[in-house]
């Protein structure tokens, strides 16, 4: 008998947008978290204008676990929403972010990152909305943050993530990938500090002059299918390219081994589309179903 005590941090000063920051909506994605953990600490609640919510482990269980699920109900926090008042723990955490904390939110940003099997070229989502204007706003805080790569494109409406729950409650929403590898590495974390700082400036929730800019953003599209390379086979992985590499449809992507049976011909993989590996994997084992790799293309026009 007991109950899960997860951490909300609100700082309120004055009139002024609502902002909404989370992390750890999968466990095992530590940079927002230690990110949002120190933003808890050095935001000064005289700078701020309005307020800003921060969740910095959405999913308890599983940001203590470090597993991307929960390991009370096995469940995907970021394919629970809007969730379910008598659920399951995971259900009941949705429920509560979508029911209690979006509502009245303007803004909302879910940092995620590659967890413990991928790893990310550091990446802005923004989603596009039915408004032109508001469109037209969300890109221009997704490309002003100073990230190597943004992507923008629509929400699928039956998608049961937590940004697009935050859309259907009027916020202008985003999200992060943020690296990966199951580490924090000093220049992730220094650049996704730098972006939360510019994020609020941006949005006006917190008082300040926006830096110059220090990274060129290309602005990328995810297509569909023929962006991922999925292992075919149960094995061990050889990478062919590396992260951040443009790549052609038809490239030779890697290559599957079976040391079980050495003399067996490694199972090789190609790249469907032309585009620029935003995501790899990180573990040498896979199975079938892996995601290996996952490309952008730059977006036309």
């Amino acid at each position: 008998y007991g109950w899960i005590p997860i951490p909300i941090v609100q700082v309120k000063n004055g009139a002024g947008p609502s902002v909404f920051l989370m992390s750890g909506n999968h466990g095992d994605e530590y940079e927002g978290q230690v990110a949002l953990t120190k933003l808890c600490r050095s935001l000064r609640p005289e700078a701020v204008r309005g307020r800003v919510v921060i969740l910095p482990m959405a999913n308890f269980p599983a940001a203590q676990a470090g597993t991307r699920t929960s390991p009370i109900d096995q469940g995907n926090l970021n394919r629970a929403f809007p969730g379910k008042a008598d659920g399951t723990v995971t259900q009941i955490i949705a429920h509560y972010i979508s029911n209690v904390l979006m509502p009245g939110m303007d803004y909302f940003m879910d940092l995620h990152s590659g967890g413990s099997s991928l790893h990310y070229v550091p990446t802005m989502f923004g989603l596009l909305e039915d408004d032109p204007a508001r469109s037209a706003q969300v890109r221009r805080i997704a490309t002003s943050v100073d990230f190597p790569c943004v992507i923008m494109g629509p929400s699928e409406k039956a998608s049961r993530t937590a940004d697009v729950a935050a859309k259907a409650h009027g916020a202008m929403a985003f999200f992060t990938e943020l690296g990966g590898s199951g580490t924090v590495t000093p220049e992730v974390l220094a650049l996704t500090e730098s972006m939360l700082q510019k994020f609020l400036i941006m949005v006006g929730a917190l008082e300040g002059q926006l830096p110059e800019s220090q990274e060129e953003s290309r602005t990328m599209v995810v297509r569909g299918g023929a962006d991922y390379v999925y292992s075919r086979e149960v094995g061990l992985f050889e990478p062919y390219v590396e992260l951040g590499a443009w790549v052609k449809k038809g490239q030779a992507a890697g290559a599957i081994h079976t040391p079980e049976t050495p003399w067996a011909a490694p199972t090789e993989l190609t790249f469907e589309a032309d585009g620029m590996v935003v995501c790899k994997r990180v573990p040498g084992r896979v199975i079938r179903g892996d995601c290996l790799y996952h490309l952008a293309g730059l977006e036309e026009g």
